[in-house]
């Protein structure tokens, strides 16, 4: 089945794999040091991300 529905190149609003992240600080969990620490997304400036965002029901599983 083909499907007929033309996609558009870039759908408004939506992150695209070249964009790039805004900048912003967040509370996160450290699993080394086993407590929540601040981080940047500075912090992690020239290597590789992934960003993974949770709702605040967030069980460590």
């Amino acid at each position: 089945m083909e499907n007929d529905q033309k996609r558009p190149d870039k759908l408004p609003n939506c992150a695209q794999t070249t964009d790039l992240a805004p900048s912003f600080r967040a509370q996160a969990y450290d699993p080394i040091d086993k407590e929540i620490k601040e981080v940047s997304l500075e912090d992690y400036r020239g290597k590789w991300v992934i960003l993974f965002f949770y709702s605040s029901d967030f069980t460590f599983v």
